[in-house]
């Protein structure tokens, strides 16, 4: 749990501080509502990686208490010695601000109740903090067991902690649980209630104090002390996991949801969330609150149309994401142009608009209709380019506070095929506000991206420089649609680094142009820097296709660290690919390996075969 001042909320401490206000020091039940949304909104939209690390070590911060319980609990005389240490790893988890599974049972779910966050990002958030959280214990468990920090008389005390658990009742365990998440939920609420640390550290350790003595269960610390009863007597952890875990783990939550979370929620007035942060957020849909992916205020357009399409599972989409319709015709032509080839082909082109700073409440209606009507007239020339082309064309309007990271969640919500885009500097890419890292974005595509740098994107004359690589193969099947369709020549073009290689390029240019259905291309082949060889080969094209590197290309646009000085070089349109790639843990902590730069190597036997009989046949 971030804590209450995490993300401040900008309204709620001025009605406390009114001369008239019986209890000034006191924050109302609206206000501190206002601050658990606010703080819930934060939350939910964090990184998978962000949101799962921090519960691991929420996770293992319990192996503190559970230490700490048994070693003492060994040691003296009355239970009691014990159970006076057995807070301190919650106070860590929330002096640190981890992720703990039953904290999480009342700021996300009070920010669903309010639908800014779908019920299926709910379950998202709760399974990513709990896996987190029973990792966490379980290293824990491990270090434990192995480490030899238990003498024989502690460990016999942490075995039967868990073996206390299994021997009670499946009811039982789950009343008891539901008692400790309502403990643990109402921590929570009074700790953005209170105004200093004192009084936050004396309510955790108090509260979490009640669970041991009252004989409760808490799921992170059942997992743990099952794991180590595992790991030490080599006992099956199945049995005990389904018949002491789970009742635990569904009476905490039952216990957190619905005695505090929605206790609360109903006992709050209309104007909980009054505040300026909140004011005139779209709340979701009743589809998109069951079934959608939408989280928090960010992700909440003020005006989105796009749930209005209709969807085919059969049909190959194109999504054409614009900022300007006036200014970005090429890239919608572009995209009609390669669902045409298509059986059922269809495009959706989406208006992304940045929301105002401040709304005004008197006029919000009268602007959302003058917004979502500019943008309806503009997307006419779009829906004309559709009908010259004989495409199913469909148009959306998105207005919203983000707009680069926009792109993503339209692809995720309506899962295209390809996504076509402009590269503009004064458009999507310049505006954006994202909530999560844009690496993060960038380096998990959702599916095939083509980013063009418009000059014209005439495709009469295509150059594609090539070194193998999925990037490449989907450059090669845009090629191959544009010559269908636009008559488009396509030149093959490869870099070899001396020209002693040249004719294991041209084997290598003509066995990939075989495999891609490019047998007619022009191959060439040059030597030498890659850049100035593109440069020259491109002098005569219309438009350049280029891919990715290892190191990604969208999260280099994004960060202007894409150093190609040969985009700006040629004089024809530039157009970029990137094809989604799946990273192991590996790749993700020691970086992905480099690819192959040196692809016709493998050619040079072949090449060297082939000269003698070609000396021959002259």
């Amino acid at each position: 749990m971030a804590g209450p001042n995490s993300d401040a909320v900008s309204d709620d401490d001025s009605a406390h501080d009114h001369e008239d206000d019986v209890l000034a020091d006191q924050l109302s039940t609206d206000e501190v509502y206002q601050r658990v949304v606010a703080d819930a909104d934060h939350e939910i939209t964090s990184g998978t990686r962000e949101l799962f690390f921090s519960a691991l070590a929420a996770g293992f911060a319990i192996t503190v208490t559970f230490l700490l319980y048994a070693s003492v609990t060994a040691t003296a005389e009355t239970k009691i010695v014990g159970v006076l240490l057995y807070p301190l790893g919650f106070i860590y988890i929330i002096i640190g601000g981890y992720q703990l599974y039953t904290e999480n049972t009342l700021p996300p779910v009070a920010l669903t109740l309010e639908r800014l966050a779908s019920i299926p990002t709910l379950f998202r958030h709760w399974l990513i903090v709990l896996a987190g959280n029973f990792l966490g214990g379980g290293l824990g468990a491990l270090a434990l067991a192995y480490g030899g920090v238990f003498d024989d008389a502690t460990a016999a005390v942490a075995l039967g902690f868990a073996e206390k658990g299994i021997a009670t009742p499946a009811s039982a365990l789950f009343v008891k649980a539901a008692f400790a998440g309502l403990i643990v939920a109402g921590v929570v609420w009074i700790n953005f209630a209170a105004r200093d640390t004192v009084s936050r550290l004396l309510v955790v350790y108090l509260a979490f104090l009640a669970i041991p003595m009252g004989n409760l269960f808490h799921v992170v610390v059942s997992f743990t002390e099952v794991v180590y009863l595992a790991l030490v007597t080599g006992t099956n952890p199945v049995p005990a996991l389904v018949g002491f875990v789970l009742p635990v783990l569904l009476g905490n939550t039952i216990g957190g949801v619905v005695l505090v979370t929605v206790v609360n929620y109903y006992q709050t007035s209309d104007r909980r969330l009054e505040i300026e942060r909140f004011r005139n957020v779209r709340r979701l849909s009743l589809r998109e609150w069951l079934a959608g992916s939408l989280a928090g205020r960010s992700y909440v357009p003020v005006i989105d149309t796009v749930e209005e399409i209709v969807r085919d599972p059969e049909a190959y989409r194109i999504l054409v994401p614009i900022a300007n319709p006036r200014t970005e015709a090429g890239v919608v032509r572009l995209a009609c142009q390669l669902a045409s080839s298509r059986e059922k082909g269809k495009v959706h082109v989406v208006h992304v608009v940045q929301a105002p700073r401040r709304w005004s409440p008197d006029a919000e209606r009268v602007q959302r209709d003058r917004i979502s009507g500019e943008s309806e007239r503009l997307l006419e020339d779009a829906r004309r380019i559709g009908a010259n082309h004989d495409v199913a064309l469909e148009t959306s309007t998105v207005v919203t506070p983000r707009s680069f990271e926009e792109i993503f969640t339209l692809a995720r919500r309506t899962s295209p095929d390809l996504v076509v885009m402009d590269w503009d500097r004064e458009g999507l890419w310049s505006s954006a506000r994202a909530e999560r890292p844009l690496v993060e974005l960038t380096n998990r595509l959702p599916c095939d991206f083509l980013v063009a740098n418009d000059r014209g994107l005439d495709p009469s004359r295509i150059l594609l420089p090539t070194a193998g690589g999925p990037d490449s193969d989907l450059n090669a099947e845009v090629a191959r649609v544009l010559r269908e369709v636009a008559n488009a020549e396509v030149e093959l073009l490869h870099v070899v680094d001396d020209a002693a290689d040249e004719r294991a390029g041209e084997a290598f240019l003509r066995d990939w142009a075989a495999d891609h259905g490019l047998d007619d291309a022009a191959i060439t082949v040059d030597s030498g820097d890659v850049e100035p060889a593109i440069a020259r080969a491109a002098t005569d094209s219309t438009m350049l296709m280029l891919g990715a590197t290892e190191q990604g290309l969208l999260s280099r646009l994004v960060h202007n660290s894409l150093h190609l000085d040969v985009v700006n070089d040629v004089d024809c349109s530039v157009l970029l690919a990137e094809r989604p790639s799946e990273r192991s843990i590996r790749e993700r902590l020691f970086g992905s390996p480099s690819r192959d730069r040196h692809p016709a190597a493998a050619f040079r036997g072949r090449a060297d075969a082939a000269e003698p009989r070609a000396e021959t046949d002259g």
